[in-house]
């Protein structure tokens, strides 16, 4: 019964381990895409005529 609750608990931390990787990858790229968008505003900002 112990090594049973081993086994899972050693998969569910891989798992969580695995995720977590994951999520700051695509946490970066979503940042990185967001602070380029900026950029782009920012710099366009003087041809805007409203």
């Amino acid at each position: 019964m112990e090594e049973k609750t081993y086994k899972l608990m050693n998969s569910a931390g891989a798992v969580n381990i695995a995720v977590g990787v994951i999520m700051i990858v695509i946490c970066m790229a979503i940042g990185i895409i967001l602070l380029i968008n900026g950029g782009k505003l920012l710099a366009g900002k003087s041809k805007l005529i409203f």
